[in-house]
């Protein structure tokens, strides 16, 4: 695969400030020329009258744009389609790191090295996927046989497939290439935790709600716009050695943006159960289903204005969803620790002395190039759910204890009436159902 790799102009100006030991450990990546420009022809010659900076300015715009109209009409298309993107965006991104890897050590002719990344990316999905049907899919599970077996030993058939990878990559190692293939070995499964486990969470997030898979992205997508166009225009203080390009004007106009963006766009999808109803299979009808008395957090609650809002905008309440109030913390996460993801990357590319991951999007770079910040906001979002919003779910609980032995169910219900007794809640129940 062809990579984008900087140019010497730009090479020597990502070397200033390199300390000599850096300079002498890189020394032993290949050199590999520049690829020739990727951009379409049609564009190339609509904007040849352009400098080389707004000419890559309208590159991008144009790209950008056709990339959102591309990501609502997925969500448009709806929950399992965009479960097949993410998947699709997963492999991709998977494939582009590790052929670095390849494409930087190609000389020594690693066995197996290809094989073994792509057969490990297989186990990997595997386990996560089949812990995905087994939690949303529990009653489909369960009314066929050979899935009840697969989901009951699936724990072991996955570490049994790994273990089988892992004997394998014992088996290829060759005298004289031990060490270059345990960083090879290395090289995989640190991708495989950092594509394959975040884009599992993206998945988990988006059952939540759909709201929360597209407010998160979509607040990322702003932030890396504002960012652009702040730092584009009045860019003139640099932000990080990593990222010279970056400045701090773009960094703050991309923060106050994003939070605006969050509220206004929570708000307006907050209105409609598409969006913020989870996504369950509906095992009548065998298909996902969106539909649902929205909760409480979607539901529209007067607030009292703090005193300085107050006596700036005159107003003492304001009606909002309480989810526009966890959009300004998603929107500050997208603004303030997103952009590490962006820095990570960019200290991984000047490592092996490549501008892009790949050519995939032109004036983009490759996929990863685009989502190198959203796995970093999957992994919060994740969290967060967890940590301030999800409660008990009693579907889950009540499917769990329908597939127990009649005996076990009985003995929690005997346990369960016990307790309702002691505090005194079940006489209510009997009397309001007489």
């Amino acid at each position: 695969m062809r990579r984008l790799y900087a140019s010497d102009s730009e090479l020597k100006a990502e070397k200033d400030g390199v300390s000599d030991s850096e300079s002498k450990v890189d020394s032993g990546i290949p050199e590999v020329p520049a690829p020739a420009d990727d951009t379409p022809e049609v564009l190339n010659k609509a904007l040849s009258g352009l400098s080389s900076r707004w000419k890559n300015w309208w590159v991008r715009g144009i790209l950008t744009l056709a990339m959102i109209a591309f990501f609502f009409f997925i969500i448009y298309l709806g929950p399992m389609v965009l479960m097949m993107i993410v998947l699709c965006v997963q492999i991709k991104c998977f494939h582009e790191i590790i052929m670095i890897g390849y494409s930087v050590y190609h000389s020594y002719d690693l066995p197996w090295f290809r094989t073994l990344s792509w057969y490990f990316l297989l186990c990997v999905n595997y386990f996560f996927y089949g812990e995905t049907v087994t939690d949303y899919f529990f009653t489909l599970v369960q009314r066929e046989e050979p899935l009840r077996i697969l989901s009951k030993y699936h724990r072991f058939i996955s570490f049994a497939l790994y273990l089988t990878g892992f004997c394998m990559f014992v088996l290829s190692l060759v005298k004289k290439h031990y060490r270059l293939q345990f960083y090879m070995f290395g090289w995989t499964h640190v991708t495989l935790l950092i594509v394959v486990t975040q884009s599992h969470l993206i998945i988990h997030n988006l059952f939540e709600g759909m709201i929360w898979f597209i407010v998160p992205i979509s607040c990322v997508i702003c932030n890396d716009i504002m960012a652009y166009m702040f730092g584009f225009f009045f860019g003139r203080t640099p932000l990080i050695k990593l990222s010279p390009k970056k400045t701090w004007e773009g960094f703050i106009g991309g923060f106050f943006s994003t939070i605006v963006f969050g509220i206004v766009l929570s708000y307006f999808m907050s209105g409609y159960r598409y969006f913020v109803c989870p996504v369950e299979f509906n095992n009548d009808s065998n298909s996902f289903q969106v539909d649902c008395e929205p909760p409480e957090l979607f539901q529209l609650q007067e607030y009292t204005m703090p005193s300085i809002l107050e006596s700036v905008t005159g107003w003492t309440t304001v009606r909002l969803y309480p989810f526009q109030i966890h959009s300004v913390a998603l929107s500050s996460f997208a603004s303030i620790m997103g952009p590490f993801g962006g820095f990570f990357a960019s200290g991984f590319k000047r490592a092996f002395k490549i501008k892009d991951f790949a050519n995939t999007i032109p004036g983009h770079g490759g996929i990863m190039d685009r989502f190198d910040c959203q796995y970093l906001m999957a992994t919060f979002v994740n969290v967060y759910i967890a940590s301030f919003i999800r409660g008990p779910n009693p579907s889950k609980v009540i499917q769990q204890l329908l597939a127990l032995r009649p005996d076990q169910q009985l003995h929690i219900f005997n346990s369960l009436k016990a307790h309702l007794l002691e505090k005194g809640l079940l006489p209510a129940v009997e009397e309001a159902a007489a």
